[in-house]
This record gives structure tokens, sequence and C-alpha cells, in this order.
């Protein structure tokens, strides 16, 4: 089997490092085990700090207050890292005020030479996720890396990895990225000691022959759609020997990609869907469109997104750095 590409460096966005539970840390944790990668966890300080009096006047006491909040944030990240430690992990820790929060890890990956970003996946609905900038979901439009969602709870324990591969290339997807999904899955059933499924969700019954204007009968209907699915596991079986992935449970499903997903993974009790995301020129970020939103918001388990090469940079390079909210209007600070 080919190899995916390389994961070296997990950076693990913690949202509070004293919560009881951090199922994102723990999970990323099995992964850096498993592949022989690095942690890097970090803080985003996103929230306003909330000072008494003008912020004009304050001065020095601004930075102090920044300082030795970013300093309680490291000290809490420090705590989880030792705990890490001790079993074997290479782990460093980072926390930085920047906002909103999606740029900040975006930001920090890049600067970390991160490989992976795992994060917890959004708890409620993805209503007009793009509208209220929802953290995970802009993480997926707009990270060039790989991102891991991580569910509520739980730990890999042979997981059933399923790769929601696309032979027929829709929406002008480059080919490349259906192999390394297809890799990306193999790779982590074998490093977890897991399963791996392959789905491709095609057309079951051809928009030509509906378009002809004539009814078919139920034989024809059969047949066609016969027709269809054979058609279907022979791209796929192609799509998976130029992966190099021989030990898939190939499954083809005629349905709309997002439902077909979430009734293999419900069948087959996935832990990880292994998915792509597309991006359209003329524009900054990726689009992954409502199959990925559905997903999101149907899956009980962890999402994996893996992105197309030769991405356009997502997000400023620039920190922007703490905010103040005091006596006068809130005014950004130096970091």
């Amino acid at each position: 089997m080919r190899r995916m590409r390389p994961i070296r460096r997990i950076l693990v966005a913690v949202k509070d490092p004293a919560a009881r539970s951090l199922p994102a840390l723990g999970k990323a944790a099995q992964l850096a085990r498993a592949l022989g990668a690095e942690l890097v966890l970090f803080q985003a300080i996103a929230a306003p700090l909330y000072l008494d009096g003008d912020i004009s006047t304050l001065g020095d006491a601004l930075v102090v207050a920044a300082r030795n909040r970013r300093q309680e944030c490291l000290a809490a990240l420090e705590r989880r890292a030792r705990r890490l430690r001790r079993t074997g992990l290479a782990v460093t820790v980072s926390a930085e005020w920047d906002y909103p929060v999606y740029e900040a890890i975006i930001r920090e990956a890049g600067r970390r030479s991160a490989d992976l970003i795992v994060a917890e996946r959004h708890a409620g609905r993805h209503l007009a996720a793009s509208l209220l900038q929802i953290t995970d979901w802009e993480l997926l439009r707009r990270s060039t890396l790989p991102v891991l969602l991580i569910g509520p709870s739980g730990t890999y324990r042979r997981p059933v990895i399923l790769t929601a591969l696309d032979p027929e290339h829709s929406y002008d997807k480059p080919a490349r990225l259906d192999v390394d999904i297809a890799r990306t899955g193999a790779a982590l059933a074998t490093r977890l000691g897991g399963q791996l499924h392959a789905l491709h969700a095609y057309v079951p019954l051809p928009l030509a022959a509906v378009a002809r204007g004539t009814l078919l009968s139920a034989e024809d209907a059969a047949r066609l759609q016969a027709q269809a699915a054979a058609a279907a596991r022979v791209k796929l079986r192609r799509l998976l020997a130029k992966a190099g992935v021989r030990a898939a449970r190939a499954h083809v499903i005629g349905r709309h990609p997002a439902d077909a997903i979430e009734q293999l993974a419900a069948q087959t009790r996935s832990a990880i869907v292994v998915m792509g995301a597309i991006a359209r020129s003329g524009l900054r970020r990726l689009l992954i469109g409502n199959t990925a939103e559905r997903v999101l918001d149907h899956l009980p388990c962890d999402v994996l997104v893996v992105k197309p090469p030769r991405l356009p940079k997502p997000v400023p390079r620039a920190r922007r750095g703490a905010r103040y909210v005091g006596a006068q209007p809130s005014v950004p600070a130096l970091a």
C-alpha cells in the first residue's frame, strides 16, 4: 500500500485546558502514538479583557493583564502536556491572544508547520454556519491542512474507518484528492488496528434516461439501475487500485452522498469518516457544500476532511492580538 502524506506534527485546538473531559486531546494523543507524531496543544485566547476605568489611561496595566491571562492558559496547557509526556509523547504548548478562533488556529498551525489540525466539533446544528462563522465549519472551509473534527466522547478501539470517495470527480474535484482520501483512510486503519471501508455514492438512474421524455418500464429501470451499480463498482475498484489500497471493504450506494455516508457509517459503526473538500477557482476559501454540513449534523462519529494540494493562503499571517473592554468602546491592543 502506498503511503499517505506524512503527519509529523498535530496541532490540537484546546478550548478550555481545565475542562473535565477533552476528547479531542485524548484522540489526538492516540493518533500521535500511532503515527509517531509530535503534539502541539494550542489555546486561542479570543475573549475580550474587561477592565475597570478608561482604557486610554490604563497604560502598562493592559499589557500586564494580557500577559497574566496568557501565562494562566500556558500553565493549564502545561499540566495537560506533562501527563502526556509521561506516556512517551513529545508535546509542546502554546497560547496566543488572537481572534477569531478559527483564524488563530490556522495561523498557529502554519507557524508550527503542523500537518493536521484536531478540534472539537460544534455541539449544535450548523444552520447558517458560514454566516455565524462557527469555528469547526470555518476550519473546514479555510484551512489548507487536513482537519479532524472530534465528537463528544470515546477513544479509538479497533476503529472502522470509512472513506467517502468520488471516482466521478464531481464539481471538478481533482483526481489526486480521492487518492489521498483512500490512502489516508487506509493508513489510519492500519496504524490504529482498525478496519477500512470505502464508499462510492452514485446516481442510480442516469439523468439521460429520465430526460428522454418517455416513461421507463419497470424492467428497463431495473436494468439501468443494475448497470449503474455495476459501473460504480468498477470505478471504485479502479480508484482503490490507483491509490494502492487493497484491504478496503468496498460499497456502492445509489443515494445522495450525505445520505449514503450517514447510512453506511451507521451500518458499520464507523469511528472516523474521511472525506474531501473542493476549491473553486477565484475564491480564497474552500467550498465543501451541503454534503459536509449535513454530515456534521447527522454523524455521531469523527470527521476527517482532506484538502486538495496547492490551496491559496486562507488567513492573514499577523495575529490580531488582545481586545479590551472598559469605560470606552472596545479597541484592539498589541498582543
